[in-house]
This record gives structure tokens, C-alpha cells and sequence, in this order.
């Protein structure tokens, strides 16, 4: 329960303790906090009890922890019904990518390229005028 507490942390919550109940009350306060600690989980025990039992033999390898969806997922992606074991080894992402590129690097070869710009667009041209049949694109959300 107190499993992400340290030590200089628990000496600092047995200060303050001291320190707000006095040293003639903790105890009484430790048997009271533990007391109603202990009821909670016995409330909580006997709902999950309660719960199973309602929902009847369908449900009996229901766990409680499965609704916490880290769990949840955790369970269903180590249980390997869909083959994804399979899917993760079959797929090579360097193979895939150097696919890509080699794509990529064939289509820049293939394509007209304007030696004396160096690929850059020159600025000093003007651009053409639209003839009177030539329509700019119709953007509806722009209008």
C-alpha cells in the first residue's frame, strides 16, 4: 500500500504526527486510522464477493485489476490470439523505410530538373496572366 514511500518521507509524516496529536494521542489515532483502514478493505472484499457472485459463472475468471486499462491492454496484447507476434516480426521498419526512399530518390532522378537554377525557383520572373478562360481554383471554405 505504502509501497512509493521512502524513509525520509515516513519520518517526516511520524514528525508532523507527533507534533499535531502529541505523543498521549498517537496511538489512539494509529489504532483508529488502521481500524478504519481495516473496514474498508473488508467492505471492499466482500462488495467484490457480492459483484462475482451476481454476475454468475459467465463471469468467474473476471478480475477486478482488468478494468484499469493499462492492464487491461497489457492482457490483451500478451495473449497472442490476433498473431500479433507474428505482425511485429514479419514488419522490418529499416526495410520499409529504405523502400521509401529509394522511391522517393527515383522520382527526384525522374523528374525535369532546371540546371541552371540549381532546383530553386527564380523569383525575378514574372508570373504568366490567366487568360479569360483560365479560372483560379474555387476554394468554398475561403468564401
Amino acid at each position: 500500500m505504502f509501497n512509493d514511500i521512502g524513509p525520509l518521507e515516513l519520518v517526516t509524516i511520524i514528525v508532523i504526527a507527533v507534533l499535531v496529536f502529541g505523543p498521549d494521542k498517537l496511538p489512539k489515532v494509529i489504532q483508529d486510522v488502521t481500524r478504519t483502514i481495516r473496514k474498508i478493505r473488508e467492505f471492499s472484499e466482500s462488495a467484490k464477493h457480492d459483484i462475482r457472485s451476481e454476475l454468475g459463472p459467465e463471469f468467474k475468471d473476471f478480475e477486478f485489476e482488468d478494468l484499469n486499462p493499462k492492464a487491461f491492454l497489457r492482457k490483451q496484447l500478451d495473449s497472442d490470439e490476433l498473431g500479433l507476434k507474428e505482425i511485429r516480426n514479419g514488419f522490418d521498419l529499416k526495410k520499409e523505410m529504405a523502400e521509401v526512399t529509394d522511391a522517393v530518390n527515383s522520382r527526384e532522378a525522374d523528374a525535369p530538373s532546371s540546371s541552371s537554377s540549381g532546383g530553386r525557383i527564380d523569383m525575378t520572373k514574372k508570373p504568366e496572366d490567366p487568360g479569360p478562360d483560365d479560372r483560379p481554383p474555387f476554394d468554398a471554405d475561403a468564401t
